[in-house]
């Protein structure tokens, strides 16, 4: 099953621990996917999407991997 919420900067912060603008900096160094979709000027990324990119992070063991 697929999970196809799409999720903004605050989602994904909330998601790996972060603030906000450190995922904003994440993306401005091309460390974020692509995003999904642009609305309003404004990035938006499938839940699934960021769940493989966390999974894939160098030096995130899946036990220090956040859930949800």
């Amino acid at each position: 099953m697929t999970d196809r919420r799409l999720w903004s900067y605050k989602e994904i912060a909330a998601h790996i621990g972060v603030q906000t603008d450190t995922v904003r900096s994440y993306r401005k160094h091309g460390l974020l996917p692509a995003p999904d979709l642009t609305e309003g000027g404004r990035p938006y990324w499938f839940a699934d999407t960021i769940r493989g990119w966390v999974a894939r992070r160098p030096g995130r063991s899946p036990r220090n991997t956040p859930r949800g």
